[in-house]
Parts: structure tokens; C-alpha cells; sequence
């Protein structure tokens, strides 16, 4: 599939129709059409939508937005950046998909450029990515996921829980704000009375460090991973709320099955694990 297929799919996407893409990228419109009909044809799936409210994305178009960009930043980095880079680095590309694990994501990367050295480093939080498919397709060499991969193409490692705690601020009221992240299916089981209990009051992020600061500023309630709030805990400026019940939610470390990053990734993060529980 061609990088310009790839670019004008997003043009598409962005202004809402062939004859602006064709414009933008100055280009005619029959060069839009064949390049979306080439990505179409290769994907066997239809990518947009044409009719009176204009030009809109199928939900496979949709399913497929995040995967292009992905590709496009890498072909941009490959190309642009990567010569330019230091040789001898190695290249590690990292994800995660849930919000809650950017701080993981981040003290993950610094212990193994401790291992490893200076890395040529991609740090990637995305909740619409699959990051299985993407761990497989090598888009990343390792993902973490609250889903249990049934993937043959890859290698996991189911790690210790996450433990998420429901806290509040001091005075927070008898209603106060509940932040709701998007943080799975089994996050929102578990949730579901307390948002209920909040539902003229319920705020839904998709970012767990926004949510944090929204509350912390705000005034609020949420369920937040015990490791992310440990100095607001100490501090006092979040407390534990009295008879709540904690949420264990499910962590899987992904690569690939010729990956030569597993052993020391799942020992990184097992080490981080034992700190963060300490």
C-alpha cells in the first residue's frame, strides 16, 4: 500500500470530501479516487460514505483512521528522522492502552535505556488502537493491555493486577463530581453503581491524568490506580473513600513471538511493579 494512499485517506477524512482532499493536496479528484480505491481494494472493506450529508467514514474507515496515522508517523520518522539518528541505538517502540499506564509507559522506558542504553524510543498511549494487532503487524514491539490476547502471532504475560482505589477530595459534598475514565469493560462493570449513584454528576474523561487534575482542582470523586495518587494520598489532598471497594484491573504484557525484547521487558516492568508495591 502507497504512503500517498495513506495520506490522502486522512485528507479525506479531515475535510470531509474528494474534491476538497483533491484541492488540499493539489491533485485532481479521479487521483483521490483511485488512491482510496487502492487502499479498498487491498483491505477488502469500503472506507467512506457518499450521500446528501457529504463524505463520512465507515466504521471500518473509522477502525482503519488510527492504523494510518500510525503508518505515517513511522514512515516519517524512518525517513526524516532515523538517518539523522545516532547509530548503535536500539529502537524500542512502546504502547499502552489504557491512560492509566503512562506513567508505567514512561518508567518502563527509562529502566530499560538503564539496561540498554540511549534508545531510539516511541512512547505511545492511544485507547482506539488495538494494540495486540499492532504489537503483531510490528507497528510496536510491546504493548500493554488490559485485554487477554488470543493472538497467535504474539506473546504475552499476564502481570499483576492493577489496583485502582476510589478516592475523593476533603469537602468534596454529598454529591460530588464522579470521573468516569474509559478504562474497559471490566472498569465499567465494576463503576457502574457509583456512576449511577452520580449520574447528575458524572464527568467521563478518557484520559486518567486529566481526570486526576480535574478533581484535584475541582473538587470530585474516581478511581484511580494506587500508584499514580500515592503523594496526593500522603499528602491528604485525596482520601480513600470509607467502605469502597477496590478494583482489580487486568495487565498483559505483549510482543511478538520473534521479539528479543520480552525477557527484558517483562523483567523492567516486574521490577517497577515490586517498587511501585514496596
Amino acid at each position: 500500500m502507497q504512503i500517498k494512499a495513506l495520506e490522502t485517506f486522512l485528507c479525506v477524512a479531515d475535510t470531509g470530501g474528494f474534491h476538497a482532499a483533491a484541492r488540499q493536496l493539489n491533485v485532481t479528484q479521479t487521483a483521490v479516487s483511485a488512491r482510496i480505491k487502492l487502499i479498498e481494494e487491498e483491505t477488502g472493506k469500503p472506507l467512506f460514505t457518499r450521500g446528501a450529508g457529504g463524505t463520512n467514514l465507515t466504521e471500518f474507515g473509522r477502525q482503519f483512521r488510527p492504523y494510518a496515522e500510525q503508518v505515517l508517523s513511522l514512515w516519517s520518522f524512518a525517513s526524516c528522522d532515523l538517518p539523522n539518528q545516532s547509530p548503535h541505538r536500539t529502537a524500542l517502540r512502546l504502547g499502552a492502552q489504557l491512560s492509566i499506564w503512562d506513567p508505567l509507559l514512561v518508567d518502563l522506558a527509562i529502566r530499560y535505556e538503564q539496561l540498554h542504553g540511549q534508545l531510539l524510543l516511541t512512547l505511545n498511549y492511544d485507547h482506539d488502537l488495538n494494540m495486540v494487532e499492532a504489537v503483531a503487524t510490528h507497528v510496536l514491539d510491546a504493548a500493554l493491555t488490559h485485554e487477554k490476547p488470543f493472538d497467535r502471532r504474539v506473546l504475552f504475560q499476564e502481570l499483576a493486577p492493577e489496583r485502582l482505589m476510589l478516592v475523593e477530595t476533603p469537602g468534596a459534598g454529598e454529591e460530588p463530581v464522579f470521573v468516569n475514565l474509559e478504562l474497559g469493560e471490566v472498569y465499567q462493570d465494576h463503576v457502574r453503581s457509583a456512576a449511577r449513584k452520580a449520574s447528575a454528576q458524572t464527568l467521563f474523561l478518557g484520559n486518567c491524568m486529566m481526570g486526576l487534575r480535574y478533581i484535584l482542582r475541582r473538587g470530585g470523586t474516581g478511581y484511580f490506580p494506587e500508584y499514580v495518587i500515592r503523594d496526593q494520598l500522603h499528602e491528604g489532598t485525596l482520601a480513600p473513600v470509607a467502605k469502597a471497594m477496590e478494583l482489580m484491573l487486568p495487565l498483559y504484557l505483549v510482543t511478538r513471538r520473534d521479539s528479543d525484547a520480552f525477557d527484558d521487558v517483562v523483567t523492567c516492568l516486574t521490577d517497577l511493579r515490586s517498587a511501585d508495591q514496596a
